[in-house]
């Protein structure tokens, strides 16, 4: 059975920390801000906007060291992650989750984050939250529905999101214990201690600034792998930025997954809100998960757990 992190309620402290990039700290003020106006206290760690002069914000060292007292400091009830990047594959297996295991607490982040999701759902069999980081909330982004929908899920309330119809869509219902994440994470963590299962789960996808060739490529790591045969459903969330070869790849990601998984039967929904973008509502990773996909409208609805 999976763990569900208690939720929080006003007062309480949430962390944050950066496990992979460097995040200035004028980056982060809105976030602070916008945290303590929703009634929380923050506790900003030393790789928020520490002394780095390099591509990661702090030495591996530091960044495990850090997380490692966010994960361990009981007055923290929620660790948020500034940004993603890279970074928290190079931790995640010197990181102590003894202490963790007995008291979850919600950990949320995405892109690099995907990591550490994939390893507390396959190792620990603790939820996590798939949403926005410190990032979101800058240009006026703590008053959209992804930031607010964080919110939300941290309060307990359960999610249902609506997105319109795909003609790539493949309709039909499912349900299922709901995990994914970033394609390129998804597909470096095969074979390591934080590697998923799929079968009988909702997988959700998502990526950004990659090649065509190089997301098909991906694509097919996962299907060769098996992680793509026994699903109970499939999103595919925000493709964004994505570049094509001066020779075109010669189909769009959406062609490209449809025919990667046309022979399989299960529902797949084209273009959920799940991103590098504005659009990034917040999933609860490990917890089940209802997925209709109708002709004319997708839901996704959270059930109880």
């Amino acid at each position: 059975m999976i763990k569900i992190p208690s939720y929080l309620k006003k007062g309480d402290t949430i962390g944050i920390t950066c496990p992979g990039g460097f995040m200035a700290e004028e980056k982060v003020r809105t976030c602070i801000a916008t945290l303590r106006q929703w009634g929380f206290k923050v506790k900003a760690g030393s790789t928020v906007g520490g002394a780095s002069s390099d591509y990661f914000s702090g030495t591996d060292m530091e960044r495990r060291d850090d997380l490692q007292r966010m994960l361990d400091d009981d007055q923290v009830k929620a660790v948020l992650c500034g940004r993603g990047g890279y970074g928290t594959g190079r931790i995640i297996d010197q990181l102590d989750f003894k202490k963790f295991r007995k008291r979850p607490k919600w950990i949320i982040g995405f892109s690099d984050i995907t990591v550490l999701h994939c390893h507390l759902h396959s190792r620990l069999g603790v939820a996590s939250l798939h949403a926005p980081m410190a990032g979101a909330f800058n240009e006026q982004g703590y008053k959209s529905e992804s930031v607010l929908s964080l919110k939300k899920a941290l309060a307990g309330k359960k999610a249902r999101y609506r997105c319109a119809a795909h003609p790539l869509n493949r309709t039909g219902s499912a349900s299922g214990a709901l995990i994914g994440g970033n394609l390129s994470l998804l597909a470096n963590i095969t074979g390591t201690p934080s590697d998923i299962k799929t079968r009988d789960k909702i997988l959700f996808i998502e990526e950004v600034g990659e090649y065509l060739y190089s997301a098909d490529r991906m694509m097919y790591q996962l299907k060769r792998s098996g992680k793509l045969e026994q699903l109970a459903g499939l999103i595919i969330g925000g493709f964004t930025d994505m570049k094509d070869t001066e020779r075109p790849f010669g189909k769009t990601i959406q062609e490209s997954i449809y025919n990667l998984v046309k022979e399989y039967k299960y529902p797949v929904c084209m273009d959920f809100p799940v991103s590098h973008g504005r659009e990034n509502y917040a999933l609860k990773t490990g917890v089940p998960y209802q997925l209709k996909v109708a002709a004319g409208k997708v839901t996704l609805a959270e059930m109880a757990s």
